[in-house]
């Protein structure tokens, strides 16, 4: 289905023209309609939020299938929450409530909408990675920025989506060392710590990942096209 398509499809008659109008000016479709599709739910989006994309399905695809396999009751953190689309849909599927942070206020209320849209108890905490975040979890996830300041991306992306999400220092690397190097005051002894990752930062990732837990069990794995997309790291034996 074309972007034309989608929108004669899901806006109302009355706002199809200027709906047309916007995406010739090289508006997503998504924040034009004001929702999308994740994991078979709906969720609201605007550009004070990322538009949720298959790679982070297929992160919640995976993590969910790792706590299936490693945890009979699991205490969830997602970092960096946006639209709240990772913690509502691992809320969903495994019937519990998930705690979720932003440092953006105007994402958070984005989420919030979502989770009531979703039907869900989501803790939503305002905070700056760990700053405000208190207690201990089975599972920290988090898709931060991890685009370079330098790296070239899609005119659409890059003139649309919120700059606070998409970019990082350090090469893309610098919101991972942050959360490597408190997460584990804030893991329970037996915990896993799952991202998404861009495609060319698996390696350095690795190295990082080791740095701060030696002892673990640490994945690179790829995303649909083959290339590397998610970092797992498993503490799985205490």
């Amino acid at each position: 289905m074309t972007d034309r398509q989608y929108l004669e499809k899901y806006l109302p008659k009355e706002k199809l023209e200027n709906g047309l109008f916007l995406l010739e000016r090289g508006v997503p479709v998504q924040y034009i309609v004001g929702n999308v599709n994740f994991y078979g739910y709906t969720f609201k989006v605007n550009k004070n939020v990322l538009i949720p994309r298959f790679e982070t399905e297929l992160l919640v695809s995976k993590t969910l299938d790792y706590i299936k396999k490693y945890f009979d009751k699991v205490n969830i953190l997602d970092i960096g929450t946006g639209s709240g689309v990772i913690a509502i849909t691992l809320a969903k599927k495994l019937d519990i409530e998930v705690t979720a942070s932003d440092v953006s206020l105007e994402a958070l209320k984005v989420a919030c909408e979502n989770a009531k849209l979703n039907n869900v108890n989501i803790n939503f905490i305002h905070s700056n990675l760990f700053e405000d975040i208190n207690g201990t979890f089975d599972v920290i996830i988090s898709n931060p920025p991890y685009i370079a300041y330098d790296e070239v991306i899609d005119d659409k992306v890059r003139n649309n989506e919120p700059h606070l999400a998409l970019y990082a220092d350090n090469n893309g690397l610098y919101f991972y060392e942050e959360i490597l190097k408190e997460a584990k005051q804030y893991l329970n002894p037996k915990n896993m710590l799952a991202f998404e990752i861009g495609e060319n930062q698996g390696e350095a990732l690795k190295r990082l990942a080791y740095k701060y837990f030696p002892e673990a069990t640490i994945l690179i794995e790829k995303d649909f096209p083959g290339k590397d997309r998610y970092l797992f790291i498993f503490n799985i034996k205490k």
